[in-house]
């Protein structure tokens, strides 16, 4: 009998697809395989609307060894025979609904991207957006998210080391929650997530099945919200300390020989799991339900393929070593139940004891059909895009000290310290810049003089009036981040957020933001590693500002060669590296936004430009010249000296040498450019550095005192600077 319109809505399959499944089985599909099929093809699972456009990204590099879509995550070669494995995900709609069990399964579903590989998880990161913090509901929202981070990361003593926060009305309806996790390990312990070898075993471990996460990724992740519609059912619930007892386990058994491969059950259950394996082993498999663990009772077999329970494994065992395994696992306290078997014949035949309930081809299973789109240019962005500043007040010199003050308190510029405060982010002993203290996080690579970067990055108002621009700028900007720290850019994740696909100018944003990142990537040699999109987000049919989030991987070789944000000392030499701006730079600008109300006016960046800054700034740190770093971006170049200043307790007195508009010399945003401070001996060879990497050089003042003093603008104590900096959430 057909589905029903009810069922297939219930899946978000349309009726066109519904028709190509039956035109591949030959017949119409059984319960089982219809809920399977819905989520392998969702939008969360099967990247219908955003294949063909990923393809754009440059994927292979200097130190990639596993590309986007081969495995769980992204690997790259840092030398010594180490790797490390990143990868990004959202978890927006669950964070929405629940907020803290959504944010702290994200996590937990991040990590289990890492282990499965056989690496180690020690870095996390979080990328997020609310709306205002006037209202009651963001607020609880904010809370709840940040609460179901802190709780999971810091009970799996991974520590959590930076991240980033915006807020916008836009985000109100659709909050945007997105977890990055790194982890080390050897090249050698390397585990691929397959199901290969006819008759090896398929195992099952960790959390018994329940009905949580039920249509997660097929209805939750696949469609817009609907205010009647009750989803609590889809969101699943953690348990950290399980999580870590299989990190452990897992870890240890990928070095035994005893396994095929390891993957874990996230979206879409054991039917991803188990399909997306047996498709990368060129494989079959046959499954029994009825031998899977159950928390609740009267469960079908719908319910236990499609259950998105945590903290579950699927272990594809060589055949003959069950035993051993199943005796590790229960070392570490863990059930393990063997529930099938790896098949030649590349069909997923599923039963309930001796009844068949699903056998289709895990070919069609795991291919979804693509959709290309010729999206039209928005005819809207003509008139964002222009920014007539004789229609915007100029801000008089008395009020530059009052503006500043505040533009620091604006939520989006503000301290984050009552966020991440809540995260452990020395535990484990690799943190060496700590969050709030440099651009990027800097963490050792323990038994060697080496370290890493970890920054994210993203500015969906940039996005919003001019997607190609934004998508450019989202991956220079952690490319700048990184260079300030001193580290080499190696290669990126991505979270790319975006409301309907459905609509012309969502896909049009999607296509102008991933050219943009693109053509960053290209130019500055940071490869896609891994990534994740994230589509639908939107409610009532308000869509969010495209989102895209990069996180960034960076490299030092020589872990006492790395630079952090704040002054250093007496009589330091500060200068402006980099673009020093014009009038169109205070578009799309927080300060437009909060003093003006207005979001118009689109930024502009030259790559070539970018590039020369990051390799002056990794030149000049790595030989020690530069005492702080600090990339001017959100707020503009006020801004960024005041933080260089609450950062490093210390003051700035100088001249900034206005002649033009005084709002964009304070505070427009010109991209390329960053401050540093030098000591006094070094200035020459700055100056000569600068020359030769063709990067314009603006002297600005000298750090000291315990006032920022800007001649003719602003005389304010740094007390006062950190008061406003850090009240703003």
């Amino acid at each position: 009998m057909p589905a029903s319109k009810e069922q297939l809505e219930e899946i978000a399959l349309s009726r066109k697809e519904y028709n190509l499944i039956v035109s591949r089985l030959g017949r119409e599909p059984t319960e089982v395989e219809l809920g399977m099929f819905g989520s392998l093809w969702s939008e969360h699972c099967g990247y219908k609307h955003s294949k063909a456009l990923l393809k754009r990204f440059p994927t292979s590099g200097k130190y990639v060894l596993i590309k986007p879509g081969e495995e769980n995550a992204g690997v790259i070669d840092i030398g010594d025979g180490q790797v490390i494995g990143f990868k990004i995900e959202s978890h927006n709609h669950p964070s929405y609904i629940e907020p803290y069990q959504g944010a702290a399964t994200g996590v937990g579903g991040i990590v289990r991207d890492i282990f499965t590989m056989g690496l180690r998880p020690i870095a996390l990161s979080n990328s997020l957006r609310f709306g205002p913090m006037s209202d009651p509901h963001n607020r609880y929202l904010m809370g709840g998210v940040v609460g179901g981070i802190a709780g999971y990361g810091n009970c799996l003593g991974i520590a959590d080391v930076c991240g980033e926060i915006y807020f916008d009305d836009c985000y109100s309806g659709n909050p945007l929650v997105n977890a990055l996790c790194l982890g080390i390990g050897r090249v050698e312990d390397l585990t691929r997530a397959r199901a290969s070898g006819a008759g090896n075993l398929v195992m099952l471990v960790g959390a018994d099945t329940g009905r949580d996460g039920l249509h997660g990724a097929s209805g939750l992740a696949s469609r817009t919200f609907e205010e009647q519609r009750e989803l609590r059912s889809a969101v699943q619930v953690g348990n950290p300390f399980m999580e870590k007892l299989l990190i452990e386990a897992c870890l240890e058994l990928t070095r035994t020989g005893w396994i095929v491969g390891l993957q874990d059950c996230g979206a879409a259950g054991l039917t991803s799991a188990a399909i997306e394996a047996a498709d990368k082993g060129d494989s079959g498999l046959d499954i029994d339900v009825a031998r899977v663990p159950r928390r609740e009772k009267g469960m079908t077999p719908y319910e236990v393929m499609l259950s998105e329970s945590q903290e579950r494994m699927v272990v594809i065992v060589k055949k003959g070593y069950e035993d051993r395994v199943r005796s590790l696992f229960d070392r570490w306290g863990l059930h393990s139940d063997i529930i099938g078997k790896v098949t030649d014949d590349g069909m997923a035949t599923i039963r309930d004891g001796e009844k068949v309930v699903a056998h289709a081809s895990v070919k069609y299973l795991n291919n979804p059909p693509v959709y290309r789109f010729r999206p039209k240019r928005p005819s809207w962005l003509d008139d964002l895009q222009e920014l007539d500043l004789k229609k915007i007040k100029d801000i008089a010199p008395k009020d530059a000290g009052k503006t500043l003050l505040r533009l620091l308190a604006a939520p989006n510029i503000c301290s984050k310290r009552q966020v991440f405060r809540q995260y452990d982010h020395q535990v484990g002993n690799n943190s060496v810049v700590l969050p709030g203290d440099g651009d990027a996080a800097v963490l050792r690579i323990q038994e060697t003089t080496k370290a890493y970067t970890l920054v994210t990055d993203g500015n969906g108002r940039y996005c919003y009036v001019n997607p190609l621009t934004g998508g450019v700028i989202a991956v220079a900007e952690a490319a700048r981040n990184t260079a300030c720290m001193g580290a080499r850019p190696m290669a990126i994740t991505n979270c790319l957020n975006f409301g309907n696909p459905e609509r012309n100018d969502v896909m049009y944003q999607m296509h102008q933001c991933i050219q943009g990142m693109s053509q960053a990537c290209r130019k500055l040699k940071t490869p896609v590693v891994s990534g994740n999109v994230s589509l639908y987000n939107e409610t009532r049919g308000v869509a969010i500002f495209p989102t895209p989030v990069v996180g960034m991987v960076g490299l030092i070789k020589d872990i006492k060669r790395h630079c952090t944000a704040g002054f250093k000392g007496e009589g330091d030499v500060v200068f402006l590296l980099g673009d020093p701006g014009d009038d169109r730079t205070l578009g799309s600008s927080e300060y437009l936004a909060l003093v003006h109300g207005e979001i118009r006016g689109t930024q502009s960046i030259d790559l070539r430009a970018e590039k020369s800054l990051h390799d002056l700034l990794i030149k000049a740190i790595g030989r020690g010249l530069l005492r702080s770093a600090h990339d001017c971006s959100d707020g503009g170049l006020a801004v960024t000296l005041a933080e260089s200043c609450i950062i490093g307790g210390i003051g700035f007195k100088g001249d900034l040498s206005i002649y033009g508009r005084l709002d964009t010399a304070l505070f427009g945003e010109a991209q390329s450019r960053a401050v540093v401070s030098i000591g006094p001996g070094s200035v020459r060879r700055l100056e000569e550095m600068a020359y030769k990497y063709g990067v314009p050089l603006k002297r600005l003042g000298t750090s000291g005192g315990v006032r920022f003093v800007l001649r003719g603008l602003a005389d304010l104590p740094v007390n006062d600077l950190a008061k406003a900096w850090h009240s703003g959430i």
